[in-house]
C-alpha cells in the first residue's frame, strides 16, 4: 500500500491504536525514522536472509544499516 503524504499522520495514529489492540503489523520501509518510531521489533535482512533481529529499545540507526550491509548480527 503506497499512504499519500497528507495521510501519514492519521495512518501512524490508526496503527498504534491496532497495536494496542494487539494486532501485529507488518511494516515494510527504507525510511530510518519510520522503522525507529513505529517498530517493536526490527528483522534486517541483506542478501535474501535475516541479518539482523532488533528490539526497539537496542536498535540503532548504524546497527540498522551494518545489518543491511551485510554484517550478521552476533546472537
Amino acid at each position: 500500500m503506497v499512504v499519500c503524504v497528507k495521510w501519514i499522520p492519521p495512518f501512524y495514529e490508526l496503527m498504534n491504536q491496532w497495536t494496542a489492540q494487539g494486532l501485529g503489523i507488518l511494516l515494510i520501509t527504507s525510511e530510518m525514522p519510520e522503522l525507529l518510531a513505529l517498530a517493536d521489533r526490527i528483522l534486517v535482512m541483506h542478501g535474501g536472509r535475516v541479518t539482523a533481529e532488533l528490539s526497539r529499545q537496542t536498535a540503532t540507526p548504524e546497527g540498522i544499516m551494518r545489518a543491511a550491509m551485510g554484517e550478521v548480527a552476533a546472537a
